[in-house]
C-alpha cells in the first residue's frame, strides 16, 4: 500500500487501495481513497495552487513597477484606472471598475483622488443623469506619457528574462483562463 498525503482536516493518512474513498484501513488506522476522491478533495500544496501562484507572480511583477508609481504618488489601482481610460477613451464607471479590476466602492474613492489631481474628468451620461462617464484629462495623459519610457524598460527587462515567446504564451494562457471563467 502506497502512502499518499495526510488528509487535510481528517487527521488521517490517505492510502492507495480499497474499493471506495471512505474504507478504513483497520491495521494502520488510515483511510483508503480512490483517484476520483483524491482529485476532488485533496488540495494541492500551496506552491502548486493556481490562486497562490497567480498572487506570487503578480507580486513579482508589481515589485518592479511599485517604485515607479510611488515616485509619482500613484497607487496601483489609480494606475490601472488611468491606463484603461487612456486606452479606451470615455467609459462609464461600472465598465471602468470591471476593466480595471477595481471594486466599485474603491473606484469611488479613486475617482475623487484622480479628479482632485486633475488626471480625469467626470461627466453625467447623456440621457441618464444617474450614470457617470469618466475620461482621462490632459494631466492624466501627460503622466502616462511621462512614465512610458520607464515602464518600457521594466517590460523589456521582464521580456528579456522570461523570453518573448514564453511571455506571449503566458499572456495567451491567462486570457484563455479568464475567458473560460467569465
Amino acid at each position: 500500500m502506497r502512502e499518499v498525503k495526510p488528509c487535510i482536516g481528517l487527521g488521517a493518512t490517505i492510502r492507495e487501495g480499497g474499493n471506495g474513498p471512505w474504507q478504513a484501513d483497520s491495521a494502520e488506522g488510515g483511510l483508503f481513497r480512490s483517484q476520483a476522491w483524491e482529485a476532488l478533495f485533496l488540495l494541492p500544496e500551496t506552491r502548486r495552487s493556481l490562486p497562490m501562484a497567480l498572487l506570487h507572480a503578480r507580486e513579482a511583477v508589481m515589485a518592479r513597477f511599485r517604485p515607479m508609481l510611488a515616485a509619482h504618488d500613484v497607487t496601483e489601482q489609480q494606475w490601472r484606472v488611468l491606463r484603461v481610460l487612456s486606452e479606451a477613451g470615455p467609459v462609464e464607471a461600472t465598465e471602468l471598475a470591471d476593466r480595471a479590476s477595481v471594486l466599485p466602492p474603491s473606484l469611488t474613492r479613486i475617482i475623487k483622488a484622480l479628479e482632485g489631481r486633475k488626471f480625469i474628468t467626470r461627466n453625467k451620461a447623456e440621457g441618464d443623469g444617474r450614470r457617470v462617464v469618466l475620461t482621462i484629462a490632459p494631466a492624466g495623459s501627460a503622466l502616462i506619457d511621462a512614465l512610458s519610457p520607464e515602464r518600457r524598460v521594466i517590460y523589456d527587462d521582464i521580456e528579456q528574462r522570461f523570453g518573448h515567446e514564453k511571455l506571449e504564451q503566458l499572456l495567451d494562457l491567462l486570457e484563455t483562463l479568464i475567458d473560460g471563467e467569465s
